[in-house]
Parts: structure tokens; sequence; C-alpha cells
């Protein structure tokens, strides 16, 4: 991970600004279809959320159906001997717990992933240093380990799919895991050149029922279908039997913009973190891009306290997403928070299916 830290800071950091027209398929200018949010609350405003305590660098945030935020401490060279840990806010921002995830290997880098929940409200939690699938139950803080992958792999964002069974990306190989649905070991469900990102690969992933597609964004794409450097937003069928379907490309990035994870409006929208540009990116359901925030790239500001310092997921709470301010590069402390960013419409609720149980 230092490695991966050096060459994104030797490239981000190396770019001259890009320019502020949008990148890939060519969309509308205004979002057609969605409620304008009340005039008070202008799309795009930024607030802080909260801060997040060390070990810090957050990646991705869980709007959880109890009310409350989950977000774990991502992968983190330095904190050696620290063990990552989740925390629990409360719909407003308060930090109300936290506990610290056993059984890692903390002489390098590690992190947690709070990446679903199962169906009676345990946290699904992926942990790098020794690629397990963990459950957390909040009532109670047990912890209990339901599935191992294998050697090489770097688990990143999770998704159900239709039948229980738990979809998996893999940042560091062209994989795309299934973990079965009462935990046990992942296999490779899914594998393409178009996933292979040597370095920046595969992060977000979401499933959406009414169209029966996995939507994952890759952040490098370097099977020769585009320039090397650029990502997309990919859409992965899902067949009536469960085998995977078409991989499509919904929307092309610029070069270095990285986009990680995101979000999924009421219309179909979706809201994508761009971890390389700290930007969010604004996509129809078809990948037709909309708008971005803010205008200027790198930079960052955004009108709030903390500007946009690698942003790499946007998670709906109401009518905002919640942005996961990592700052990978530079490990700023004072920039590791999760930032609220209306966005004038809220989310499709998150698939949990039936089913969704891992060990129970």
């Amino acid at each position: 991970m230092n490695r991966i830290v050096a060459l994104l800071a030797a490239l981000v950091l190396g770019l001259p600004l890009l320019a502020t027209a949008p990148a890939g398929a060519a969309g509308a200018t205004g979002a057609a279809g969605i409620a304008p949010a009340a005039a008070e609350v202008p799309k795009w405003r930024t607030k802080v959320f909260s801060l997040v305590p060390a070990p810090g660098y957050p990646a991705y945030v869980h709007t959880h159906t109890n009310g409350r935020v989950y977000a774990g401490t991502y992968v983190n060279g330095s904190a050696t001997g620290v063990p990552s840990r989740v925390f629990e806010w409360s719909a407003g921002g308060q930090l109300l717990r936290s506990w610290p995830v056993p059984g890692q290997v903390t002489d390098g880098s590690h992190g947690v992933q709070v990446a679903q929940q199962t169906r009676d409200g345990r946290l699904v939690v992926l942990e790098t240093s020794t690629r397990r699938v963990l459950t957390l139950d909040v009532r109670t803080g047990r912890w209990r380990r339901v599935a191992t992958f294998p050697e090489g792999a770097v688990p990143n964002y999770a998704a159900w799919g239709p039948r229980g069974e738990l979809y998996v990306s893999d940042y560091a190989q062209p994989i795309v895991w299934r973990v079965p649905p009462r935990g046990g070991t992942p296999r490779a469900w899914f594998t393409a050149p178009a996933l292979e990102g040597t370095e920046f690969g595969t992060t977000g992933l979401v499933y959406r029922p009414g169209r029966g597609d996995l939507v994952l964004s890759q952040q490098w794409v370097l099977d020769g279908s585009q320039l090397p450097t650029t990502g997309a937003v990919l859409s992965l069928g899902v067949r009536p039997g469960g085998r995977p379907g078409e991989l499509r490309t919904l929307w092309r990035s610029g070069p270095m913009e990285l986009p990680d994870g995101f979000g999924i409006g009421r219309s179909g929208h979706l809201y994508v973190a761009l971890l390389g540009t700290n930007q969010l990116v604004e996509l129809t359901a078809r990948g037709a891009e909309v708008d971005r925030f803010p205008d200027v790239p790198l930079l960052g500001e955004n009108g709030s306290a903390i500007p946009f310092d690698t942003p790499c997921s946007a998670t709906f709470l109401g009518t905002s997403v919640l942005v996961a301010n990592q700052s990978v590069i530079t490990g700023t402390s004072a920039h590791q928070a999760i930032l609220r960013v209306e966005v004038g419409e809220r989310g499709k609720r998150v698939f949990v299916p039936q089913r969704a149980r891992l060990g129970r």
C-alpha cells in the first residue's frame, strides 16, 4: 500500500489542473427528473459531519437501518501495532462508540472496510491483513469470521446479490468474488481483463435489483479499450441462474480521476467520488455525465472547513451523501473526516435481501 500511495502522489501531484468540462459520455447540463433541493439547502453545500479519530483513513461510510452511521479505518501503513477500529455515529454526526478489530496482523499495512450489513443488523466488515470477512454485532460487540479470501486478494467493497450471496470487489486482482449466503469459501465468480488495474483496481460495487446488474467502479482500465490511467464505471449483469452476464462500460473517466465508491439516488443517478481529482461526479443511470463538484479539480475546495482530500465514497443519508475523506496521499489527520454533501434527492434503499445472513 505504501508503494501505491507513492505512485498515486507522483501521478496526481504532477498533473496540471484538468479541464473542467465533463469527461466521458456527453449528458444534459441539468439534473432532469430530480426534485430541486430546498432553497435554504443548495445543491453541493458541504459540511463536516465528523472527524475520524486515529488510526483514521476512512474509505467507506455505511448508513445502517438502525439510523446510525458506521465507518472503519482503512489501510494505514504507519499504525504499527495499532488495530483498526470501527466507529459508530448518530445520524447527526455525534461519535457514539468504537470497536477495535481482533486478530489483525498489525506489523504492516492493515485496515477494515465496513462494507454492508446483514438482514438482522450485523455489520459486514472486510479486513485486509488476513483477507477475512467478519461480522460485528453492534448490540453485543461480538465479532465472527465468516469467510477468508485466498492469498493475494485485497477485499474492497461488497454488495448483496438476489439470493443472499455476497459479491466482493478485489482491489489487487481482476476478480469479483462470490461468498455463499451462509459464509464459507469465496470463489472467483467473474474475472476479465477490463478489471485489471495493476496498482489501481476495482473499487465501488452496488447491486441494482431493478436492472439486475452490479455496478462497479474501476480506477484504471488496462485492457486496451481506452487510454491508460483512465477509469470507468461498469455494469455487470447477474443472470437469473446466478451466473455473470455481460460487462458493459457506462462511463469513462478522465486521466487519473480514479473513480471510487458511489451512491445511487432515487432518480437512478450515480454520485461517484473521484479520488484522484478531489471531486464528485453525477451520472445518469446509463452513464451520461450530468454535473461535477467542485468545478476546479485537485484543490478540493468545497466551501466547508475541510476540503476534499482523496474522497473515497458517497453514501446517502437523507438528501445528502456522506463522503469518506481519506487523505491517502498526505496523511493529514485533520482532513480524515466524513463530509456531508447536499445533492437534492434521497438515495435508493441499499439492497439487503431476506437471505442476507452470513453464517446464520
